[in-house]
């Protein structure tokens, strides 16, 4: 018996010596990096210094290189010294901060009596019957120790740098199907955006991701079989701690450590010796190479970084190709890359016997912005061009369309501009003292006089000739709440606001007076000045707007009455619906609109909120734009902007949902989405249909591959060239990369036919809903 208590006795002592406990009331503070320790020391968990403060996490203290394995809500702001984890009387892991509400470092189903950093460096919870209620093992950030696994569906994700411990690019996630994969997070979770594959897909649904303390990477099935081997597990050393990382670069790696103070962590095994493979690793239109083991991201000629600073964020054209009809096959010339992949699928594929062949048919199309030969087969891409990367044997030649600039006619241009401003000086220094105060003064008294008599005709007459071609009138509350009978004519709500009718210019003139919410500039100087920009635009299919009123918080916009509705109504409500031809004029009435505000009046306005419930019919039937320009505007010296979501869902561009510039090109895709409803006479999404037809963007694209077109119009008789044109136009139009979208001066030439259009290729986001990924 006192041989059975004496091993017992030493069997607890050594499992107690394992660890060191942490009771309840323990904290810490980032003064002097206090932390927990291993009993070993290798591990210790608390505070450690992160850009201008501090973070929670662990890492091993004994390395000169210092290395962190976990990161508490890696996400959040860097901590402040004032900051405490305590470990408090209720069994709370929590963190304080001076001035903020307490936060949660552990989520945990009951009070937790104790904890503890293992030997094994993992940090754990327990209850009061010793068992674990949570562990960081659970919830790994970048890296795997010994005796860790990554199951189904759990990821590790890379941090942005050594450094910084952030959520970075790149993931190693767990497939449910069996397959361990990588990919960028930016990029689809489907089989075409991994980088790196296990291949031991339909493994069964529980494979795993293993480290064992002989540095084994291996994945076990559900039976706890091994089904691949990553690394061999053997070292150079005799002891040896071993820890598995997806890096900052994007590459997985184990890596092995001798356990001396001064020595570095040596490389076993990574997934791939190629540093350019990580999908996405330097952004569109840029390519990846490497120069003396270092990763370098480069554009190709013609192109510029989006930002020098974050060369990843890819590259941008620096002269546009939208007006390439325009320009003359000899006025273009291709930059040549040699050797340089591209992970992107052409729109248009055919045989050529030689490079200078598919330069050539590249030239001749005026959609091709890029080609790429290989293998006599020469493919026609729209950019951006996505995840190019150096071959190591070249096998790939890229030609990219770019303008040719004739530089001599630049430089004598230049100089005879510099001889005429010389002379004009002279002339102009002598006549500008004497002509600039007499134009002054007639244009001041001209102006006023023109004012003042305008606004005695609209006031006194009523004369409504006299009203379209005055200037925007400021209106007074009271004439407005009078003119609407106390806002009682309520005709439609929207996202700016309410549209009432009223009567206006003693009673002979029927406007739409719209109150709107909080979405225009806050002060009254800014209001006007929008109004200013918008009373300026006049176009035939644009709703006219004739005054505004800011009076207090009351604004107020008053535009011509429109008897018809809106196109929704004549589309989706009317018993009847409108006729073939009539829908092609309607499509073509809004293209004209949008192109004006695009490219023709005076500020460039970005609609960005393109749908059939904007779309106002007149007495005639003609179709005219609605709300523009009470979205943000884009000035001239301007050709992107970023701003939060903006439209309706079910028109809202892809770019809405990324970090991708705001453009045009988002009231393009709007318009095609609306384009295919008006073909159709039917919603974007509609549940009253089949399952393959609810998604009408999907149907339409089905239809079009199928040469089924005439499903989409039955009892309809249209000729079917007119048909394929519009359906094309529309697919072009909703095509997830802005780049690859035409113009909306080019959607009018497609519709009227002035050009032809090439077949389209199926949008990603189709294609991203439509593949079985189960596989992979």
């Amino acid at each position: 018996m006192l041989l059975i208590f004496l091993l017992l006795s030493s069997i607890f002592c050594k499992a107690i010596a394992q660890h060191s406990i942490i009771s309840p009331g323990s904290s810490l503070t980032p003064t002097n990096i206090s932390y927990w320790s291993s009993e070993s020391g290798h591990f210790a968990f608390g505070f450690y210094p992160q850009g201008d403060g501090f973070a929670i996490g662990i890492w091993l203290p004994r390395i000169q290189q210092a290395t962190v394995i976990w990161t508490a809500n890696r996400d959040d702001p860097p901590l402040s010294r004032n900051a405490t984890l305590i470990l408090n009387t209720e069994g709370k892991l929590v963190l304080q901060q001076r001035g903020s509400e307490p936060k949660f470092i552990a989520n945990i189903p009951k009070p937790a009596s104790s904890a503890s950093m293992l030997n094994s460096g993992n940090f754990v919870l327990y209850d009061s019957e010793s068992k674990i209620i949570w562990q960081t093992f659970d919830a790994p950030t970048d890296t795997i120790l010994p005796g860790q696994h990554l199951a189904a569906e759990e990821q590790l994700v890379s941090s942005i740098s050594n450094k910084i411990h952030k959520s970075g690019r790149f993931a190693l996630r767990m497939r449910r199907n069996g397959n361990l994969v990588m990919l960028a997070l930016e990029y689809p979770l489907q089989r075409d955006y991994f980088y790196w594959i296990s291949q031991t897909a339909n493994a069964g649904d529980n494979v795993t991701l293993n480290l064992d303390t002989n540095g084994l990477l291996y994945l076990l099935d559900t039976n706890g079989k091994n089904i691949r081997t990553l690394s061999d597990g053997r070292t150079m050393f005799d002891q040896a701690m071993y820890r598995a990382t997806i890096d900052a670069d994007g590459i997985f790696r184990l890596y092995s450590h001798n356990l001396d103070r001064y020595s570095n962590w040596s490389m076993e095994w990574q997934s791939s010796d190629n540093k350019c493979d990580p999908t996405g690793l330097c952004g569109s239109n840029a390519y990846c190479t490497v120069v003396d083991q270092v990763v370098a991201c480069a554009c190709p000629s013609g192109f510029d970084f989006i930002d020098q600073s974050q060369k990843n964020l890819g590259c941008l054209p620096n002269s546009s190709a939208d007006d390439c009809l325009h320009i003359k096959e000899s006025s273009q010339a291709f930059n040549e890359l040699e050797g340089i992949s591209w992970k992107a699928e052409p729109y248009s594929t055919l045989p050529s016997s030689t490079k200078e062949a598919c330069r050539q048919e590249c030239l001749k199309d005026c959609y091709c912005e890029a080609a790429v030969y290989r293998n006599q087969q020469c493919g026609k891409h729209r950019l951006p061009l996505r995840f190019g990367k150096a071959q190591e044997k070249p096998s790939m030649t890229t030609f990219i369309k770019a303008r040719v600039v004739d530089l001599g006619m630049k430089t004598g241009a230049s100089n005879r501009k510099k001889e005429l401003r010389t002379r004009g000086i002279l002339i102009a220094c002598t006549a500008i003292s004497t002509l600039v105060s007499l134009a002054l003064v007639i244009f001041g008294i001209l102006f006023y006089r023109y004012r003042v008599w305008n606004y005695k005709k609209i006031t006194s007459q009523g004369n409504d000739e006299l009203f379209e071609d005055a200037i925007l009138r400021s209106f007074a509350y009271d004439e407005l709440k009078k003119a609407t009978n106390n806002f009682e004519d309520e005709i439609g709500r929207g996202a700016f606001g309410t549209v009432y009718r009223g009567v206006i210019s003693n009673g002979n003139r029927a406007v739409a007076i719209k109150r709107l919410g909080e979405v225009v500039a806050e002060g009254e100087r800014e209001f006007r000045n929008e109004m200013k920009v918008i009373g300026r635009t006049h176009h035939k299919n644009l709703v006219r707007l004739f005054g505004y009123c800011h009076d207090g918080s009351n604004r107020l916009l008053v535009y011509e009455y429109m008897c018809n509705g809106s196109l929704a109504d004549f589309l989706f409500r009317s018993e009847q619906k409108p006729a073939w031809e009539e829908r092609i004029e309607i499509a073509l009435n809004i293209a004209r609109g949008i192109v004006y505000l695009h490219e023709e009046c005076e500020t460039q306005i970005i609609h960005c909120d393109i749908k059939p419930e904007n779309i106002l019919m007149d007495e005639k039937g003609s179709a005219k734009i609605a709300d523009f320009g009470l979205s943000k505007l884009l000035m001239p010296n301007q050709s992107r902007t970023y701003t939060v979501i903006r439209g309706t869902r079910g028109y809202v561009a892809p770019e809405w949902h990324t970090n991708l510039p705001i453009t045009v090109k988002v009231d393009v895709y709007s318009y095609g989405k609306m384009l295919l409803e008006i073909i159709c006479c039917r919603r974007n999404v509609d549940l009253n249909v089949p399952d393959d037809q609810v998604v009408l963007a999907s149907w339409v694209y089905d239809c079009f591959e199928a040469n089924e077109l005439d499903n989409l119009i039955q009892d309809e008789e249209v000729q079917e060239g007119k048909l394929e044109r519009l359906v094309k136009v529309g697919l072009w139009c909703i095509q997830d990369e802005p780049s690859s979208r035409p113009s909306m001066k080019n959607v009018v030439l497609m519709l009227e036919g002035t050009i032809d259009i090439p077949d389209p290729p199926a949008p990603p986001s189709f294609s991203s809903s439509n593949n079985d990924t189960t596989g992979t």
